[in-house]
């Protein structure tokens, strides 16, 4: 029988009977799928569990909109940019600060900056007090020098109201005052700005100022010395033989005083080309081919602050400008300065 089942190709009992229940564990899903075992479903389950709690502690990652995640994400603490310490780096927007620069409230700049014009002030007021104890010798002083002829046959002063001597002596007593002063204010302002500069500042300033101290008492002399007598002899020329010379007090004084303080300023016109030239403001070369425009700006700064029905004041102002403008255009062509 056995040997017929053989021949006959049939399987054998054993296996055929054990074959329902293979079959059985290979259905096939519709979709061409194999049905998950129960032991499987529960370890999808598992996992699903072990996701969730994971979840449930971990936040989502943030990101800054372009994919990148920030450091608070992965941290848990904020983050801030990183300024530089101005104790530990003094490189701020990649300029070096000065040396000596602290912050400061307002409160204590306005005060520093009181107390300072203050002391100017005092030293100003000095200058000017010791001058109303000398005002009358110095004025007949001055008025005998700035007329060309000698003191006996020098023309009187007159006065034509009560106050003009007074106020004559106050004015040349505060140009005293003045003279005094500077110097005060000139130190004062160096130390009020030296924490905020930085070195190559100081050197130009500490090289600036004495400069300008300087010139402003040689346009000063050279307005006693030269342009103020020159001036009142042409007065004085023309007005003899046609009438009377009689000067008032008050207004030779004031044109004395004006003339003079105007001069002292005239004679800073080398100092502000240098500096400007050294500055990298402007150049030798433009000033020389712009120079009629100067001329042109130095002969209505003269007119405007040195009235004169006679127009020689202004005239000698301009003519002073002028000179210096171009003495300095030529000091620099001969150093080499383009």
């Amino acid at each position: 029988m056995s040997d017929e089942l053989a021949a006959s190709g049939d399987p054998d009992p054993a296996s055929a009977r054990s074959q329902p229940h293979e079959r059985a564990d290979e259905r096939v899903l519709p979709d061409g799928g194999h049905p998950e075992s129960d032991d499987d479903a529960d370890a999808d389950e598992d996992l699903n569990a072990d996701g969730d709690a994971d979840s449930d502690e971990t936040p989502p990652v943030e990101t800054d909109g372009e994919g990148v995640v920030s450091p608070e994400a992965e941290t848990g603490e904020p983050s801030y940019p990183d300024y530089p310490d101005p104790e530990e780096d003094d490189d701020l927007g990649g300029l070096e600060t000065p040396p000596d620069d602290q912050e400061m409230p307002l409160a204590d700049h306005i005060e520093e900056m009181v107390l300072r014009l203050a002391f100017v002030l005092l030293f100003a007021s000095a200058g000017t007090a010791i001058g109303l104890l000398f005002a009358s010798d110095a004025i007949g002083y001055i008025w005998a020098d700035i007329f060309p002829a000698s003191a006996d046959e020098a023309p009187p002063p007159h006065i034509y109201h009560p106050l003009e001597l007074w106020l004559t002596r106050i004015k040349l007593s505060a140009l005293l005052g003045i003279m005094v002063g500077l110097p005060a204010f000139v130190y004062q302002c160096y130390k009020f700005m030296k924490p905020g500069l930085y070195p190559h500042e100081r050197k130009y300033y500490l090289a600036a100022v004495p400069t300008s101290v300087v010139l402003g008492a040689l346009g000063m002399l050279f307005s006693y010395v030269l342009v103020l007598p020159l001036l009142f002899e042409y007065f004085t020329f023309y007005a003899e033989g046609s009438a009377d010379i009689a000067y008032a007090l008050g207004e030779t004084f004031d044109l004395v005083i004006t003339l003079t303080g105007f001069l002292a300023i005239v004679f800073q016109i080398p100092l502000f080309m240098m500096l400007a030239i050294m500055m990298g403001v402007t150049t030798r070369r433009w000033l020389a081919d712009k120079r009629l425009y100067f001329w042109a700006g130095f002969l209505g700064l003269s007119f405007m602050f040195t009235m004169d029905p006679t127009m020689m004041a202004p005239i000698f102002v301009a003519i002073t400008m002028i000179l210096l403008f171009e003495g300095t255009l030529l000091i620099l062509k001969w150093v080499g300065k383009e």
